[in-house]
């Protein structure tokens, strides 16, 4: 007898799974005060954050713990107090106050220049 179950299919294809490849948020670093000393004498660095796509936020709390983790060649306590930076140290988001930006959770702009400077020296 004739079954009246609908012909059978084979499944699809699996389609490949999405690209998980990561985009980079690219920024502009400057140091002043001495803190260029930690990254070996310079006083400007472009660098890359990695972030899972496009859409990721990068605040500045993760450009810290990305300098920190890639970029600081000694004494990274001289800049950075666990995730934050120390106190002493003048953060400027586009030459504005990063406490009038929101802080480390401030998000990050492709282009965006972030200066620290340490008001911290010797006497």
């Amino acid at each position: 007898s004739p079954s009246i179950l609908p012909e059978r299919k084979p499944p699809p294809p699996f389609a490949s799974p999405p690209s998980r490849q990561m985009t980079a948020l690219d920024i502009k670093i400057e140091f002043g005060g001495g803190l260029e000393l930690l990254f070996e004498g310079k006083k400007t660095i472009s660098i890359s954050v990695p972030r899972a796509s496009a859409d990721t936020v990068v605040t500045i709390k993760d450009v810290l713990i990305h300098l920190k983790d890639n970029h600081v060649k000694e004494r990274p306590e001289m800049f950075l107090q666990g995730d934050n930076v120390r106190p002493g140290v003048l953060t400027l988001v586009n030459d504005t106050d990063w406490e009038l930006c929101g802080g480390a959770e401030y998000e990050v702009q492709a282009g965006d220049s972030l200066t620290f400077i340490s008001t911290l020296h010797g006497g």
